[in-house]
């Protein structure tokens, strides 16, 4: 159970840190907190039990059924997503650096986790760059492009100190209570592994999720979770059945919250699964929004 409620904790606080990046990127009226963390939970359920990174779109579409239409608001609300998923780089890279100093770590993780610190860097560095690129007017770009455009606006919290700083410190928190409920966790099946365990397990656990094969990657997770264990004297089939309960404590939180939500929404599962793509989300916002125009015109 506490682990249940560290995990319920880190999803509130990501939701806090998406808050921060909107907030950055779209014009008043904002979305209300339970909003946020209503398509949040959503998503996250999504990629939970859906394959690929469906739970990605799924959040944006529901969030922007609460918000009043405009064009370009689909992609930019996609652009914060990008946002909020790079920010999380920042708490990782700090959690890997952790792992590196103190955690027992084999030399197969080794070599994977510098890769990752490296692309991680590069991925930021980009990210950044991106958002102080300076914006032409979007009716002098070609269809493609705008959405790019739009999209880029959704990174627009990267030229915002304050808000980005606590879009970070929040994520930061998140990730921390993350890693509390592995630690917990670790206890209710009777590992007595200290603490960088706990992180080396976290940081792994979520490498293996980084490419979505199949739903959850079930199996994988518990090898990566697994493995690592046996450096701290845990059984593989003990490292193998904590790492499927972390995974159903982590999905009961998902999966839950988001039923709860999907429902307080009136949307069905099935839902998700139909997703508007981005050029087609912008059309339709462009011809809401032309349409009292249109009608102002002779015929």
């Amino acid at each position: 159970m506490v682990a249940i409620g560290f995990n319920l904790l880190s999803v509130v606080a990501r939701a806090f840190a998406w808050t921060q990046v909107i907030d950055a990127a779209i014009p008043k009226p904002w979305p209300r907190f339970r909003s946020i963390f209503s398509a949040f939970s959503v998503g996250l359920m999504a990629n939970a039990v859906l394959p690929g990174r469906i739970g990605e779109l799924a959040r944006v579409a529901v969030l922007v059924r609460r918000l009043p239409r405009r064009r370009g608001l689909w992609v930019t609300l996609v652009g914060t997503v990008f946002a909020h998923r790079v920010f999380d780089i920042v708490p990782v890279l700090m959690l890997i650096v952790y792992v590196l100093v103190t955690a027992k770590i084999p030399a197969w993780a080794t070599t994977s986790l510098i890769v990752f610190v490296a692309a991680g860097l590069g991925l930021l560095a980009f990210a950044f760059a991106s958002a102080r690129l300076h914006q032409r007017s979007l009716d002098s770009m070609g269809a493609a492009r705008r959405l790019l455009a739009m999209a880029r606006e959704g990174l627009g919290v990267m030229r915002i100190g304050p808000r980005a700083g606590l879009a970070i410190l929040f994520q930061i928190l998140g990730w921390l209570c993350q890693l509390l409920a592995v630690y917990t966790a670790m206890r209710a099946f009777d590992i007595h592994a200290p603490l960088p365990a706990a992180g080396l397990v976290l940081v792994l656990m979520n490498v293996a999720t980084i490419f979505p094969l199949w739903p959850g990657n079930v199996g994988l997770v518990q090898i990566a979770i697994a493995t690592p264990l046996t450096q701290y004297g845990v059984a593989y089939a003990h490292g193998v059945a904590y790492g499927f309960g972390l995974q159903a404590i982590e999905a009961s939180v998902g999966v839950g919250a988001g039923l709860i939500f999907l429902a307080r929404e009136g949307l069905s599962f099935a839902m998700l699964r139909v997703m508007p793509g981005a050029e087609q989300a912008d059309q339709g916002s462009r011809e809401e929004i032309d349409e009292p125009e249109r009608a102002r015109v002779p015929g």
